[in-house]
């Protein structure tokens, strides 16, 4: 077995962890064997302090599962050692030994056509066959055996009307499993109910989405030109657009719910209204949610000064609705809301690169805008990188976390240590908690094709 990377076992198998049980066990390596048939881990038990190196191999639909560990052993060297001498024996009897008697009659496949091909969603299409996107079809490839399709409608609506909803649910699963959660899929809503041993939270998945008319026909979406154009755009329709999107689901009243009640409730959202709103849509989801806009400017010495402004209404040609979605009525039960502007088919392609997946001929340049670690810095900083080996991401990166004031179950930053964390005071002030660490605003991928051919290069946003 050969030594592989943390980002690349996750894509693999990351998702057979059971949650908060993980954190009586240590992972120290991660290993593939040459087929990759097996993966292989090597473990600390917390308490003891020894070593067990563990087999995992794909079950009946594809999943890689736990079939085998080895005996616990005071070195690491000694349970990798030991790992390595019983691989042949299980390759060998593989087919015996894969089988875990509870798997479903047949694996879930995404890519299997389910419409006709004149109903196909574009960005379905080009995640199906684009060598560009190669990297991400892998990846969704292996997640997609751990979904299950409570309702019976996610892989229609993945590859046609609802592509864009249907990929962030992918990502919140993503994201849970890497912040540790265990999920419980016994329930058709909220989408997710997810426990990690601080708490058992929900969250439902939302999107805003392009208007229609009165026809089912697409409104194309304001073309803002002006300084003052702009600002209205940001400050009245984006947070109309959420608006419309988050009360919705308010009006689910899914805490009602018994296995729900009592527990943090959170709605995660993203911007999908126009090509590439979503690396807008911040400026305009704080103001709504919060229901404060903030007027600035730097003192003689270059301190930041800020000035919280309450917003009460956000008005776009005859539709107007109230500011403050924490304020509305019965919100309280609402426990915050989670963001990530590059919560897009572009991360899941940038994560499949980082895990060593797709076609070798993809090459990715990533640029845009980050968070600065200045406290007295009004602007982002801009930022270029090529994807190369050293390359890193997480499906936390990006995440921002708005809490609820008045929330009746209040979301315990713990869950998402890696997030920035927003908090309303009740000054108007918003205060913002974040590790320092690099926290993209907005960015484009580049993806480009070593061999020349036709689509071989384009900008993709996120």
């Amino acid at each position: 077995m050969h030594p592989i990377t943390l980002a690349r076992f996750d894509a693999l198998a990351g998702y057979c962890r059971f949650g908060p049980a993980m954190v009586l066990l240590e992972e120290g390596a991660w290993y593939e064997s040459a087929d990759g048939h097996l993966l292989g881990l090597i473990v600390r038990d917390r308490q003891d302090g020894d070593y067990q190196g563990i087999l995992l191999a794909r079950d009946r639909v594809e999943r890689f599962r736990w079939v085998h560990g080895t005996d616990f052993f005071d070195e690491p060297e000694q349970a990798l050692a030991e790992l390595q001498a019983q691989e042949p024996g299980f390759i060998a009897r593989l087919e015996q030994e894969r089988g875990q008697g509870d798997e479903p009659a047949a694996a879930m496949d995404f890519f299997a056509l389910r419409v006709p091909q004149a109903r196909l969603h574009p960005n379905f299409t080009t995640l199906s066959e684009g060598e560009g996107y190669s990297p991400a079809r892998e990846l969704i490839s292996s997640m997609m055996r751990w979904h299950e399709d409570i309702d019976g409608n996610y892989v229609e609506q993945f590859q046609s009307t609802a592509f864009d909803a249907r990929l962030l649910e992918l990502y919140v699963f993503a994201l849970l499993v890497e912040n540790g959660f265990s999920l419980d899929h016994a329930h058709e809503a909220p989408d997710y109910l997810a426990n990690d041993g601080i708490a058992e939270i929900a969250i439902e998945v939302t999107t805003c989405n392009p208007t229609v008319d009165g026809n089912g026909n697409v409104v194309p979406p304001p073309q803002p030109v002006s300084l003052e154009e702009q600002a209205a755009y940001l400050k009245e329709y984006i947070p109309i657009k959420f608006g419309s999107a988050l009360i919705s689901k308010l009006r689910k009243r899914y805490w009602e719910l018994p296995h729900v009640a009592g527990k943090p409730l959170a709605f995660a959202i993203q911007d999908f209204h126009s090509p590439g709103s979503m690396m807008y849509a911040r400026t305009g989801l704080g103001i709504y949610l919060y229901g404060y806009d903030y007027d600035w400017h730097h003192d003689a010495d270059g301190k930041l000064i800020i000035q919280p402004r309450k917003v009460v209404e956000h008005r776009w040609l005859n539709k107007v609705i109230p500011s403050g979605f924490f304020d509305l009525p019965e919100a309280e039960h609402i426990s915050a809301v989670l963001f990530n502007n590059s919560a897009t088919l572009n991360k899941f392609n940038r994560m499949g690169f980082v895990a060593r997946m797709g076609s070798a001929n993809v090459r990715m340049i990533r640029s845009g805008t980050a968070l600065n670690p200045d406290p007295d810095a009004a602007e982002p900083f801009g930022f270029a990188m090529v994807l190369d080996e050293d390359y890193d991401e997480t499906w936390s990166e990006g995440l921002e976390v708005y809490h609820n004031p008045r929330a009746r179950h209040p979301l315990d930053p713990g869950h998402f240590p890696s997030a920035v964390h927003h908090v309303l005071q009740a000054d108007g002030m918003t205060v913002t908690h974040w590790d320092g660490a690099f926290h993209p605003l907005k960015s484009v991928t580049q993806i480009l094709l070593r061999r020349s051919e036709p689509g071989g290069r384009g900008i993709a946003v996120g």
